[in-house]
């Protein structure tokens, strides 16, 4: 028999709530993919390099154009220099950057500050690197940062501090405010910060995206995480890739390569050609927040109550004047009864802290969303 080293982690919320939409017949809302196609054209890139015979391993790092191209944009975006040949490592997934970043940066002992309701790998990654979780709750509804709470929750032991903004699953966003105190909480100090910017290009009503890159003081410590599968609406396709100075990189890079070594050659290949194509991210705000607002629209007239949603593809709706259930039955219900999945918050609380809200993704083709809401407007 085996010793768990996650006893109390069993399968993914999306992995439950996906698989009972499948079998309920549910239009599901909950995981965060999009059910519309990538764009053709890349498509055919990566048939072309793979038609060109780039098969093999790619460098442990990355395919260096993939890593040239990142470089130019980070810096066209966020004003930050990134050295692709020692500070860019190109990863299976951002999931696989996070982990890898954790991996490195933790000792047994150490403390990490993650901010709930927190996305669910991090705090199994914390875990399995002998490391103690340190909690900072969100405050609901608009789900901002008390960043008195987290100089509370600073101790000699902490090691690290996860970032995610644009934030899953509640939709917020940092701002300048909060960059400022952070780099006062972190001065003099030696935290190292993982920000995890998968959504970075979905940020909505003219907001700038605050990349822990724009600031030289946190970019110094900072492990910097990014995805082409939210980007590019490619999730199947697991790239994603982790900026940081050489000495974290260096670092990074020693777990990385026992973890999956290299990343898919053509893909990546494809990503470089298809980055020259600037308008296809510029233009992501844009796309999604006419599918939020849309969403809105549509679904104006039911019992659900919208909270602020200023980033990601994911909107947060109090379903309070519906139900008292919680909100892991409601969502039970509303899949199986009314044929529409979402994901239930309180599991990404420790002590499942429950709002009477639910998660509900609109990175989905406008005809979904019309379904979707017809029948939320009848609940």
């Amino acid at each position: 028999m085996i010793s768990s080293k996650l006893p109390n982690v069993g399968v993914t919320i999306f992995t439950v709530m996906s698989k009972l939409a499948h079998d309920a017949g549910a239009i599901n809302l909950s995981q965060g993919f999009p059910d519309f196609n990538v764009a053709p054209q890349l498509r055919e890139l990566v048939a072309k390099y793979m038609a060109l015979g780039h098969n093999q391993y790619a460098p442990m790092q990355g395919v260096p154009a993939l890593r040239q191209r990142i470089a130019q944009k980070t810096k066209e975006l966020y004003g930050a220099s990134y050295d692709p040949d020692t500070e860019i490592t190109v990863t299976s997934g951002a999931t696989e950057s996070i982990f890898t970043a954790i991996t490195c940066a933790v000792n047994p002992g150490d403390e990490v500050i993650i901010f709930e309701p927190a996305y669910d790998a991090y705090v199994p990654d914390i875990l399995l690197s002998g490391g103690i979780p340190v909690y900072v709750t969100m405050k609901y509804p608009d789900y901002h940062i008390d960043w008195n709470e987290v100089k509370d929750a600073i101790t000699p032991k902490t090691r690290l501090l996860v970032l995610n903004s644009p934030h899953n699953p509640t939709g917020a966003i940092l701002g300048p405010d909060d960059m400022t105190a952070l780099l006062e909480i972190t001065k003099d100090t030696n935290i190292l910060i993982i920000s995890d910017e998968v959504y970075e290009h979905i940020v909505f009503d003219g907001n700038r995206h605050e990349s822990v890159a724009r600031y030289p003081e946190l970019a110094r410590r900072s492990f910097v995480i990014s995805s082409f599968g939210k980007t590019y609406h490619t999730t199947g396709w697991k790239v994603g890739y982790c900026l940081a100075p050489q000495q974290l990189s260096v670092e990074f890079q020693k777990v990385h390569q026992f973890v999956t070594f290299a990343s898919h050659t053509p893909t990546q290949l494809a990503y470089a050609e298809f980055l020259e194509q600037k308008d296809k991210y510029l233009t992501l705000p844009a796309f999604y927040q006419g599918k939020r607002d849309l969403f809105f629209s549509l679904i104006k007239d039911s019992r659900f109550r919208p909270l602020p949603c200023g980033g990601t593809f994911f909107q947060m709706l109090s379903y309070e004047a519906i139900t008292d259930e919680k909100d892991i039955d409601f969502a039970r219900r509303l899949t199986t009864e009314h044929k529409v999945a979402a994901i239930p918050p309180s599991v990404f609380y420790v002590k499942g802290d429950d709002h009477k809200v639910l998660r509900f993704c609109f990175a989905k083709t406008d005809e979904t969303l019309i379904k979707a809401a017809e029948i939320l407007c009848k609940i």
